[in-house]
């Protein structure tokens, strides 16, 4: 018997057809991949000249990025969870803007800030004859700036999770800001900050259009794996699946290491 407090919802009718259609939608894509790849031919393709660069430079500039957006993205994230905080909508609508601007905006408007003729960049090259386009520096800093955004919406949510009566308890004990940010805070956040790593890491290795707008397409300097499977598109659909696969793995190894955190009734 269903309890007056628990009532059973009814779900409309068709909701159930759509519902499966949308996901087999979804993955059906993925699974063309799967079964596409030619599997046996794996090896002789995977150590073809340039793939393992790639691979290379695609997995160090993730994980540089992945650094750079939680140092910056933490404290971020600290701020707007602050309900005083002046303009905090305004704030929350900037970090959100990176996930809505097509990559190719985004890699634009990197280069009319840092290019050599950027407003920063440059001065940059002028005063330290440094320039970021075209760098593997660059890359980093075209994928951070797609990936923070994950980093900093995941750990406002853990900090809003934080529950205040212990943070003001321990104030009441004499701990100061720091001491209590080092035994309640962190361990209480440091599920989302997990979360955030992973998440931001698995965009950063992602990443397309930001990174070729910005920083090109150079072998073994800012040829990232996804730029070399675009590569191969164009000459060999085989090669291009199999390189995809290599981007479709930490996905989803991503996603099942976050089921719980999305879906922690399960």
């Amino acid at each position: 018997m269903t309890s007056a407090s628990n009532p059973r919802v009814r779900t409309p009718r068709g909701f159930g057809a759509l519902g499966i259609a949308a996901a087999l939608f979804l993955a059906l894509p993925v699974l063309g991949l799967v079964i596409r790849a030619p599997w046996s031919a794996m090896g002789e393709r995977l150590s073809r000249p340039g793939v393992g660069d790639a691979l290379r430079l695609s997995a160090l500039c993730a994980t540089a990025s992945t650094l750079a957006a939680l140092a910056l993205g933490i404290p971020l994230g600290w701020l707007l969870a602050n309900d005083r905080l002046p303009g905090r909508s305004l704030l929350r609508a900037i970090v959100l803007g990176p996930l809505l601007l097509p990559p190719l905006v985004s890699g634009i408007g990197l280069l009319s800030v840092l290019g050599r003729r950027g407003m920063a960049g440059r001065w940059l090259d002028r005063w330290f004859g440094f320039t970021l386009p075209f760098s593997t520096t660059g890359v980093i800093v075209a994928v951070t700036f797609v990936a923070m955004p994950f980093v900093v919406i995941t750990m406002e949510s853990g900090f809003r999770s934080v529950d205040r009566r212990l943070l003001g308890a321990a104030a009441t004990m004499g701990a100061g800001p720091g001491p209590a940010t080092r035994t309640i805070t962190l361990p209480l956040v440091a599920p989302s900050l997990a979360a955030s790593a992973a998440l931001a890491w698995a965009r950063s290795l992602g990443e397309f259009g930001a990174t070729v707008t910005f920083a090109g397409n150079l072998p073994d300097r800012t040829q990232t794996l996804p730029l070399a499977t675009f590569l191969a598109l164009e000459t060999d659909l085989d090669q291009a699946i199999l390189l995809s696969m290599l981007l479709l793995g930490p996905t989803v190894v991503v996603l099942a290491l976050l089921r719980n955190r999305w879906r922690p009734t399960l």
